[in-house]
C-alpha cells in the first residue's frame, strides 16, 4: 500500500539474526526479545535525532510564512508554550512529533538512549502516524515556496520512517522441520489427540493437522510440563506474537521452514503458530498473522516443489489464509544444500527447474508467487553478480517482489560503503522491474530443446560430483585432512555448528563450511566441478552439439550467467596451490586417488568453458575481476603457503598461540581477498 508521501519504499531490510533457531540452541525466546528491542532501540533512536534536528532547522515564522492547517494543528496541539517559539509553528509542530515519539519510546521499550525531556503527548499508534505528520510539513512548506527545503530535509525522514518503522528490520524466524514435528508430537499426545504424530504417514498427517487448523482451541496447556524442546519453541513463538503485537506485523513477518519436504511440514507451522495467537484459522475471518515460508534445499526437493506447493494451494483452509493475506505465497528455495547435495551444475539447473515449477503452480492457482532466494557469498551458494542472477530467472518468477539474503562477507564487501551499497541496490531493483515487465526468455520454440539438453547435462555432471564426493573411498578422509575444515570449525564465527549432528559425513556438514574450506585451499571445487564431464560426454566429437551449447550461451541469460560465475571461480581456483594442501594427505594412494580427478575435471572444465564460449580465458569479458586479481593474488598465494605450513604445525602438535592466531589471520585474509569465498 502507498506509504503517507505516495510511494511505498521500494527496499525492505531483514534479517534473521535472533530468530534464526535452525540448528542454533542459544536462540532463545530471551533472545528473540533482545534482537527485536536492539533493533527496535537503533531504530527509535535514530527517528528521534532526525526529529529534534527538523526542530532545529524549520525555524520558519508565521509572519513570513503561511503554514497550512494541519500544520498549525500539529503546532497547537504540541504541548509547546515557550514564548520564545510561540511564531515559529513548523519548530513547534516538529517539538510535537518528538513527543510523540518520545511517549512511543517509552510505552514499547521503556526507555531509548538520549531521550530528551518533552511535553508528555499521547505516543503513535504505528509509524504510518509520524509518516502522515511528516508528509504534513512536507506539503505544507512546498504551499508556500519551499519544497526544495522539503526535499532535502523532511522527504529523507519520512522515507527512514516507512521504511524502518519503529523495529528497523523485519526479523525472520527459521526453523528445522524436524523440530516441527517432534514438538507437535509431544503436543498431540500430551493432549491425546493422537499418541505416536511421527509414526502417521503425509496422508495421515494432513488430515490431523487440517482438522486441528479447523479447532478453536489450544494444544498446548499451562498445566503440563512439557519437554525443553517442546518449552523453547512454543515460547519464541509466543514472543514473536508479543513482538507483532509491540511493533506492528512488520517485525515478524516470516517463518522460514528448513529441510521442507511436504504440505505437513507446512502445516505444522500454521499449527504451532496458532498456539501462540499467530494463526486463527477458524471462524468467518482466518487470519494468519506470519507467512509460511517453506524452504526446498535439496535436489530430491526442489524436484518436489511444484507438486508440494499445488497441493498446498489446493486446500480450501490454506488457500483461505492464503487469499487473507493478499494472495501471496512465499517459497524459498535454497542454494547451498543443493549445491553440496548434487554439484554446481546440476543444483543450478534443479533451481531454475523449480522456479518454473512454482511459476506455473502460482499462475494455474490464480496466486502471487514470492521466491526468496537463499543466496551465500560463493558462486557455490549462489554468490554471483545478483542482477544478471535476477535477469536470468524464469519469466514470471519476479511479480514486482523478490526477496535476497546477503550473508557473510558479502555484507561488508557490499554495503560497508554507502555509495557502493546505492549502485548495488540500484542494480537490485532494476533487475527486479526489469524482470517483472519481461513476459518471456526470447527463446520461443527453441526453449523445449535448450530444456531437454540441460536436462542431460544436469544429470551427467551430478553423476561425476557424487562419484567423487560420495562414491570415492576415503574422500571424506582426504577432504577433512587437506582442507581447513577442522581449524574452521574451531573458530567462532557462522551462525549455527558447522555440522547438523555429530559426525564426519559431508552430508551432515552444513554448506558454509564445505564451501568456505574448498575456497581456501583454492580449489574452489563446489563452483565448477562436473561441468567439464558433462559437456564432454554430450558433446563429444559432435561440432552440431557444441554450435548449440555456443547458441545457448548467446540467447540464454540463464545459461550465460551460470558460465560466466563458474569462470570467476575458475579464474580463483589454482589447482597448484591445491597441491600443496593435497600433500597434507599422508597416504599418498588416497592423495592420488582424490586429487588426480579433480585436476583432470579442471582441465576438462576449462576446456568446455572455453569452446562453448569462445573466450580462451576465464577472465575474458570481466576485465574489473582481472584487474582486481591481478592486484591481490601477489599477496594472496602467500598466505596459502603460509597457511599450509601452520596447519601442518598444528596437526603435528605444535599448540603454541601463535601457530592458532596465525591460521586464523590466514583464513580470514584469504576469505577477505578472494570474497564470494563463504
Amino acid at each position: 500500500a502507498p506509504a503517507a508521501g505516495g510511494r511505498a519504499p521500494v527496499v525492505r531490510m531483514g534479517s534473521w539474526i535472533g530468530g534464526d533457531r535452525d540448528g542454533n540452541p542459544f536462540v532463545t525466546a530471551e533472545v528473540l526479545r533482545y534482537a527485536v528491542d536492539r533493533q527496535a532501540t537503533v531504530a527509535l533512536a535514530h527517528h528521534l535525532a532526525a526529529l529534534r534536528s527538523l526542530a532545529i532547522q524549520l525555524s520558519m515564522s508565521s509572519n513570513l510564512v503561511r503554514c497550512s492547517a494541519a500544520v498549525a494543528e500539529l503546532a497547537d496541539a504540541s504541548g509547546d508554550t515557550s514564548p520564545f517559539r510561540s511564531e515559529e509553528p513548523y519548530r513547534r509542530a516538529m517539538n510535537g512529533c518528538y513527543a510523540r515519539l518520545a511517549a512511543t519510546a517509552r510505552r514499547l521499550l521503556g526507555s531509548v538512549p538520549g531521550l530528551e525531556p518533552r511535553a508528555v503527548l499521547e505516543p503513535y499508534g504505528c509509524p504510518a502516524e509520524l509518516a502522515a505528520d511528516l508528509a504534513a510539513i512536507e506539503a505544507s512548506l512546498a504551499a508556500h515556496g519551499a519544497a526544495p527545503l522539503a526535499r532535502a530535509r523532511v522527504a529523507p525522514v519520512r522515507r527512514s520512517v516507512e521504511l524502518f518503522g519503529f523495529h528497523l528490520a523485519s526479523l525472520d524466524l527459521r526453523q528445522n522441520s524436524e523440530v516441527h514435528e517432534a514438538v507437535l508430537a509431544e503436543l498431540f499426545a500430551r493432549a491425546g489427540v493422537v499418541e505416536d504424530y511421527q509414526a502417521l504417514d503425509e496422508e495421515a498427517r494432513v488430515a490431523l493437522l487440517l482438522e486441528e487448523l479447523g479447532r478453536a482451541r489450544l494444544l498446548a496447556s499451562p498445566w503440563v510440563a512439557y519437554g525443553e524442546q517442546t518449552a523453547g519453541e512454543l515460547a519464541v513463538l509466543r514472543e514473536a506474537g508479543a513482538a507483532s503485537a509491540r511493533f506492528g506485523p512488520a517485525a515478524v513477518p516470516h517463518y522460514v521452514i528448513s529441510k521442507c519436504e511436504g504440505v505437513s511440514d507446512i502445516l505444522e507451522v500454521a499449527v504451532l503458530a496458532k498456539e501462540a495467537g499467530l494463526c486463527q484459522p477458524a471462524g468467518p475471518r482466518p487470519r494468519l498473522g506470519i507467512d509460511v515460508v517453506p524452504l526446498f534445499e535439496t535436489i530430491a526437493d526442489l524436484a518436489a516443489a511444484g507438486r508440494t506447493i499445488h497441493r498446498l494451494l489446493e486446500l480450501p483452509r490454506w488457500r483461505a489464509l492464503v487469499d487473507e493475506r493478499g494472495g501471496w505465497q512465499e517459497v524459498m528455495v535454497g542454494y547451498s544444500d543443493s549445491n553440496k547435495d548434487g554439484g554446481y551444475l546440476t543444483s543450478n539447473w534443479a533451481l531454475h527447474r523449480a522456479e518454473r515449477d512454482l511459476v506455473a503452480v502460482a499462475a494455474a492457482q490464480g496466486v502471487h508467487l514470492r521466491l526468496f532466494h537463499g543466496r551465500g557469498g560463493a558462486v557455490g551458494r549462489g554468490g554471483g553478480p545478483t542482477y544478471e542472477a535476477i535477469r536470468a530467472q524464469p519469466p514470471g518468477s519476479v511479480q514486482g517482489a523478490v526477496r535476497v539474503t546477503e550473508q557473510g562477507e558479502m555484507i561488508a564487501a557490499e554495503y560497508s560503503d554507502p555509495q557502493h551499497a546505492r549502485r548495488g541496490l540500484e542494480a537490485l531493483v532494476a533487475a527486479a522491474v526489469e524482470a517483472t515487465t519481461v513476459a518471456d526468455d526470447g527463446l520461443g520454440p527453441d526453449a523445449a530443446r535448450y530444456y531437454e539438453v540441460m536436462e542431460e547435462l544436469a544429470e551427467g555432471a551430478g553423476r561425476a560430483y557424487r562419484e567423487l564426493v560420495y562414491g570415492t573411498p576415503g574422500f571424506v578422509t582426504w577432504f577433512r585432512t587437506a582442507t581447513p575444515i577442522g581449524e574452521i570449525a574451531e573458530l567462532n564465527i557462522g551462525s549455527r555448528p558447522p555440522s547438523r549432528r555429530a559426525s564426519d559425513r559431508i552430508e551432515d556438514l552444513r554448506a558454509i563450511p564445505w564451501v568456505f574450506s574448498w575456497s581456501q585451499c583454492r580449489i574452489m571445487l563446489p563452483g565448477w566441478y562436473g561441468v567439464g564431464s558433462a559437456i564432454e560426454r554430450w558433446a563429444g566429437g559432435d561440432d552440431a552439439r557444441w554450435e548449440l551449447l555456443a547458441e545457448m550461451h548467446g540467447r540464454w541469460p540463464w545459461w550465460r550467467s551460470v558460465l560466466a560465475n563458474m569462470a570467476m571461480v575458475l579464474a580463483k581456483a589454482d589447482l597448484d596451490i591445491g597441491a600443496r594442501y593435497a600433500e597434507l594427505v599422508a597416504d599418498e594412494e588416497l592423495r592420488r586417488r582424490v586429487f588426480e580427478p579433480i585436476v583432470a575435471e579442471h582441465a576438462r572444465t576449462v576446456a568446455a568453458y572455453t569452446r562453448v564460449t569462445g573466450r580462451t580465458d576465464p577472465l575474458d569479458g570481466a576485465p574489473d575481476l582481472a584487474r582486481a586479481l591481478r592486484n591481490r593474488l601477489p599477496y594472496l598465494d602467500p598466505l596459502n603457503h603460509l597457511q599450509v605450513s601452520l596447519l601442518r604445525r598444528w596437526r603435528s602438535g605444535d599448540r603454541e598461540r601463535s601457530v592458532q592466531a596465525g591460521i586464523q589471520v590466514t583464513l580470514n585474509g584469504l576469505a577477505t581477498g578472494l570474497r564470494n569465498s563463504g
